[in-house]
């Protein structure tokens, strides 16, 4: 048994994968599954494509970056559940 050659995509291809990944609200292996990807190559093209910092973070950087991640995350429960919301009171006034 020969082994599998690993499949080869265009920098196209890969660019639109990398900016679907980004600008969507799916999870990242919902749209690996929707491109025909695997998630660890759609994960390392998202690696691959990130800015490489300049310099290091520093210790507050640092703090302060996962502070705003932590926010950012409650603040995108809220929206959801805020949605979810509108839409029960919309369907019941009506």
């Amino acid at each position: 048994m020969g082994r599998r050659r690993p499949a080869r995509y265009s920098p196209e291809f890969r660019a639109a994968a990398v900016r679907q990944a980004r600008e969507t609200d799916a999870p990242l292996r919902q749209v690996a599954q929707d491109l025909g990807v695997n998630l660890t190559t759609l994960k390392s093209w998202l690696q691959a494509a990130r800015p490489q910092p300049r310099e290091p973070l520093t210790e507050d950087e640092r703090s302060e970056l996962a502070q705003l991640r932590r926010e950012n995350q409650q603040l995108r429960t809220e929206r959801d559940i805020l949605k979810k919301a509108t839409a029960f009171f919309a369907r019941e006034s009506q």
